[in-house]
């Protein structure tokens, strides 16, 4: 390890988690959960999320196939894992605390570029694995706990030398300032009526052969797994019986850190990194609990999204709305709704959207189903249901009323029209269709005034507000006089007033479209406050119906 890793004043201790057998077993969900246990004895927690890919980070990468793109207040386009680290906990996540296998041979070839090696011949060990061991120590210097979350499960080649580097590290740092816990599945086989063990003793082998010894164990099972199993896991896999942890299928992953301090699993990490023995204080998470067993109502909410294959593509949406829910003592069932139905069954929109309460179209990019997006958000205009445009979702809703009440018949974007002479959305002062795509958006947290006889002002109780922003077209304020006098209310934007950030309809229950994401700051304690007031005039509107 070079000497500007090395940890000479370091007292920060560090968990390694890991997961194996196979993918999206809900490691990223353990790490939050342990950090917010350790948070809730007091403790300053960072985390950490190394992935293994070659991309520099996951902005231009497929929502379908790798989940959303998280956003963080620097601008970072960063995994969605993180949005699960700063849900669960009050850490403040930057750049540094994501990077990838592509941003590490990225500094590792530039450094070799500018002679930083001396003419030594560049390898996999030690300079690979000695500029992560350097980031993840950067990571915990102002902490007392760094949790780090390898990406990929144990066997995946790519994640070798992040594996190598967390193993260099025990020694580096000292066997009582690390622990390893890995994250494993114990399948309940349906035909023979029983848990299987063999996944989980031959994940742990695997990491063995690497140097790795797990000191605990998270087991996702939808099973109990009883006395008997744990005994058996504990045994072949070299551990006390007391670092085999449960995991089953619970209602809510806010329920999985009272799971695990149920069983002592705090108290072990604790104990193993010899921290101070402190008595955590769960009472937010225990009348999260509580209020979510309590809410006696249900509303059916439809997103209309182009990424309804998989749910991780809208991940905070759907968390966001779902914190809302809670605080209303409500419960939300959401309908996905493919927008490229929607045009092809023109006549039967309102049809399609028969029986829900409120209507939300999320951000995204790409032409696909935008006529769909327009003629559902032209339905919940005329027929009252509260809307939420975001991003995208806003860019719609003033193209929308552009073309059904402004007299604007061409109104478009030039994201999908640029030779249209009605761009109601253009492209930003610096960007244009055919420049780079990755991290070249309007990224992170920026200013907005709210005006002051406003619902939007109203529901956040302030009129200065910071969101997160990821897009690259914004509102022409050169159609702003038509469609303020066909009805909209421009009611924020930055504070030079050339940007517009937020839209409310007149005579509308609720209808709001804001340019930011303001799903990315929701956290279950502390809901949305859009998103709050949104859920609200839904409740309000079903009980209209």
């Amino acid at each position: 390890m070079s000497s500007s890793a090395e940890p000479k004043s370091q007292h920060a201790k560090y968990i390694f988690v890991t997961g194996g057998v196979v993918s999206s077993l809900g490691k990223g969900i353990a790490a939050s959960s342990m950090a917010a246990l350790l948070e809730a004895r007091g403790l300053r927690v960072s985390l950490v999320k190394m992935d293994p890919y070659i991309n520099v980070d996951p902005g231009t990468m497929n929502p379908i196939e790798h989940g959303e793109v998280f956003v963080l207040d620097d601008g970072a386009e960063t995994d969605m894992d993180l949005g699960h680290y700063e849900r669960f906990t009050h850490a403040k996540l930057k750049r540094h605390n994501n990077f990838t296998s592509g941003q590490i041979y990225d500094a590792v070839i530039d450094k070799e570029r500018h002679g930083k090696y001396l003419g030594v011949t560049v390898q996999v060990i030690p300079h690979i694995t000695n500029e992560i061991k350097e980031r993840i120590v950067r990571n915990s210097l102002e902490c007392d706990v760094c949790i780090v979350e390898v990406g990929g499960t144990i066997g995946d080649i790519e994640s070798l030398p992040f594996l190598e580097a967390i193993r260099q590290l025990r020694f580096d740092l000292g066997r009582e300032n690390c622990l390893y816990v890995h994250v494993t599945l114990v399948p309940y086989m349906r035909s023979a009526g029983e848990l299987k063990t063999k996944p989980t003793q031959h994940s742990v082998k695997e990491l063995l052969s690497i140097g790795i010894q797990p000191d605990l164990l998270i087991c996702r099972s939808e099973k109990p797994l009883g006395e008997e199993v744990r005994r058996k896991i504990a045994l072949f896999c070299n551990l006390e019986k007391n670092g085999v942890a449960e995991a089953i299928d619970v209602p809510s992953v806010y329920e999985v850190p009272l799971l695990l301090h149920a069983q002592g699993f705090d108290d072990r990490i604790a104990e193993k990194l010899q921290l101070p023995p402190r008595k955590p204080d769960l009472t937010p998470w225990i009348d999260f609990k509580q209020k979510l067993e309590k809410a006696n109502r249900e509303i059916e909410i439809g997103i209309v999204g182009k990424y309804i294959a998989l749910k991780e593509s809208y991940k905070s949406l759907n968390e966001a709305i779902f914190h809302a829910a809670v605080a209303e003592s409500c419960k939300v069932k959401i309908r996905y709704i493919d927008p490229e139905e929607l045009e092809s069954r023109k006549g039967s929109t309102e049809e399609l959207m028969k029986g829900i309460s409120a209507l939300i179209v999320p951000g995204g990019f790409g032409q696909r189903g935008v006529e769909g997006k327009i003629l559902a958000i032209q339905v919940a205009r005329q027929k009252k249901i509260p809307f939420l445009g975001i991003c995208l979702g806003m860019q719609l809703a003033c193209i929308e009323l552009a073309r059904s009440e402004a007299g604007l018949k061409k109104a478009h974007s030039q994201e999908f029209d640029l030779t249209t002479t009605e761009a109601v959305i253009h492209y930003l002062v610096g960007q244009s269709a055919d420049m780079k795509k990755g991290g070249t958006m309007r990224l992170g947290a920026y200013p907005c005034k709210i005006s002051k006889d406003s619902l939007s002002a109203k529901l956040y109780g302030t009129f200065d507000i910071m969101e997160r922003h990821r897009h690259r077209l914004e509102f022409n304020l050169e159609f702003k006089p038509a469609l303020e006098k066909a009805g909209m209310d421009f009611v924020g934007l930055s504070p030079d007033g050339k940007l517009v950030e937020m839209i409310e309809l007149k005579n509308h229950p609720f209808f709001v479209g804001v340019q930011f994401h303001p799903e990315f700051l929701s956290k279950p304690f502390v809901p949305h406050p859009l998103f709050k007031g949104w859920v609200k005039a839904a409740l309000d509107n079903g009980l209209r119906k």
